[in-house]
């Protein structure tokens, strides 16, 4: 890892704490009553805690089990936040889908399954979170449910599940489309801090249109 790339994602780091106190700023206003803006939290400290470490311990981080569970919390996160908050009569449901999810990454991830069917089943959650993250802003934007500069979260959403299915290929010693381990690695770090401030955008121009109303 050079040092663009550390520089960068301690840029990352500092979106993730401004949105950790957005969102526990907006929780606060709302008398705990926006519950959506625990799991963004829940998501967004882990963003944190897994860009430094990757600045201390490089790209090498990746190679631990844990360190992909982890992260599988940043995408399930957001997802369940979003569902909570547009759909909440799933909200639910939709959380114990990703608790599935977490455990099911866990097992497959630390309990010495094929790297296969342990790619696999990243591969299943990740995706359909980031299919909700892609899905839910835009059509809640289009209804005119959220402003339209929410659907800068959906743009985080692509972002995240295309270079999360693509760790989960290089783990699995394949390769995503035209994403080779060399291309992965390279843009990597700048795809966090777009992700983020995607996401920074899109979630800030919708809680200010919120308290406007």
């Amino acid at each position: 890892m050079n040092l663009f790339d550390r520089v960068t994602l301690l840029a990352t780091g500092l979106v993730a704490i401004y949105l950790l106190f957005r969102f526990y700023e907006d929780y606060r206003r709302s008398a705990g009553k926006a519950t959506q803006n625990i799991y963004h939290m829940v998501a967004f400290a882990v963003l944190l805690v897994a860009g430094l470490l990757l600045i201390a311990f490089g790209y090498d981080a990746l190679e631990s089990p844990l360190v992909v569970v982890v992260a599988a919390l940043i995408p399930l996160g957001i997802s369940v936040g979003l569902v909570a908050e547009f759909v909440p009569r799933f909200e639910k449901h939709y959380l114990a889908f990703a608790l599935v999810g977490v455990v099911a990454i866990a097992v497959t991830r630390l309990g010495g399954s094929p790297a296969g069917l342990a790619t696999g089943v990243l591969v299943v959650f990740h995706s359909l979170a980031g299919l909700v993250i892609l899905g839910v802003p835009l059509l809640v934007s289009s209804q005119g449910k959220a402003p339209g500069a929410f659907a800068w979260v959906s743009v985080g959403g692509l972002l995240i599940d295309a270079g999360g299915v693509a760790l989960a290929f290089l783990k699995a010693g394949r390769q995503f489309l035209f994403f080779s381990a060399d291309v992965v690695f390279a843009i990597l770090a700048p795809l966090l801090l777009l992700m983020s401030l995607a996401f920074a955008w899109g979630f800030m121009k919708h809680m200010v249109a919120r308290r406007s109303l």
